[in-house]
């Protein structure tokens, strides 16, 4: 008879750390919150390589298989002979490890920096350390912008965007008394 509910919904995504542990508070209109529909944005929707892309990444020009020469903590990896990609060519992609303790677990990479030696940045760490002589793989990545689609990966048949649908800043635009109101587009 003594305590008041303050709260009522469920539990949402939860971390664990430092002696403690975090858990997201979903209320009763999170439901309300999901998706509905198709989004209409002029960035991609789809995933690279899944069934809307239909791109396939396992090709030698869009992924590369190495042996770490050096232990790395989870986070920051350095590549040789990767000279034949891009500068860039991994940032926005995937790194898998296939062989060791850390077998089976995936990151998704921030940044590809350099030419024949690579410094690959993961966004946050694996939950385990890479040791010397485990096999990963590194695979293409994608920024979800049209010219990526056409340009990278030839893809653009499957572009799942609107690269050519007005702004936010086209819904403000107005005839200006300082430039020419010829009738035509205002974002220029």
């Amino acid at each position: 008879a003594a305590r008041m509910s303050l709260f009522r919904g469920s539990l949402g995504d939860s971390t664990r750390g430092a002696g403690g542990f975090e858990a997201e508070l979903l209320g009763l209109t999170e439901g309300l919150n999901q998706m509905q529909g198709r989004s209409y944005l002029k960035t991609c929707s789809a995933v690279l390589g899944d069934a809307r892309c239909r791109f396939a990444t396992d090709h030698a020009s869009y992924r590369l298989e190495q042996t770490i020469e050096a232990p790395s903590t989870g986070q920051v990896f350095t590549l040789t002979g990767a000279a034949n990609f891009n500068a860039a060519w991994f940032e926005h992609g995937v790194l898998e490890v296939l062989t060791g303790a850390a077998a089976g677990l995936n990151g998704f990479i921030k940044s590809d920096v350099g030419a024949a030696e690579r410094v690959i940045t993961l966004w946050s760490p694996l939950n385990s350390p890479v040791a010397q002589g485990d096999l990963i793989r590194v695979t293409a990545g994608c920024d979800k912008r049209a010219d990526t689609c056409r340009e990278k990966f030839d893809n653009f048949l499957n572009f799942q965007g609107f690269p050519d649908i007005p702004g936010d800043d086209w819904l403000v635009s107005v005839p200006r008394s300082d430039q020419s109101n010829s009738g035509g587009s205002l974002l220029r």
